[in-house]
């Protein structure tokens, strides 16, 4: 017999469910329009498949870094782990208070580049679908930067935590 309780409301379903989904966290940085640095930490960076290189993101319209998304031609996709929690709640809060440490570097294509990260992918964005008041970008990946190995840092019930562990 069945344990599960069933959700009639679709929003509560899928909050519910994705609440008890743990995700791999990531940020997302990339350039506006007048070459500043933008970015945000993302728990729906995929990959896509290995032949080509892709990869995807999701993202809200209405976010802060919407407008550079619209009109970036590349992005950095940093992989996080356990020793970045710091660097995922920074970006994940106030937007105009994510570059004003000196925690990053200009990388390629003067991409933001956080070194602390676990790997960064540097991509070529491909192609923007919008649905609804989101949006899902398609990435070609174009090369990676890899750092050092760290148990992976995961999202999950409404906060982070590694395996094993909880963080937050």
């Amino acid at each position: 017999m069945s344990q599960l309780e069933v959700e009639k409301d679709p929003i509560e379903a899928l909050r519910g469910t994705f609440r008890r989904h743990a995700s791999g966290v990531s940020v997302i940085t990339l350039l506006d329009g007048e070459g500043k640095p933008v970015g945000f930490t993302a728990t729906s960076m995929t990959s896509l498949g290995a032949n080509p290189p892709l990869a995807s993101f999701n993202v809200s319209r209405g976010s802060s870094s919407w407008a550079a998304i619209e009109s970036a031609e590349y992005a950095a996709i940093h992989t996080l782990g356990e020793k970045n929690l710091e660097l995922a709640q920074k970006m994940a809060a106030d937007h105009t208070k994510r570059f004003v440490e000196a925690d990053w570097y200009a990388g390629p294509y003067g991409l933001p580049i956080f070194g602390a990260a676990t790997a960064v992918l540097i991509v070529k964005i491909r192609e923007i679908h919008s649905v609804e008041s989101n949006a899902v970008v398609i990435v070609d990946v174009v090369e990676g930067l890899l750092g050092e190995t760290d148990p992976a840092l995961l999202y999950y019930q409404r906060g982070y935590m590694s395996p094993g562990k909880h963080l937050s």
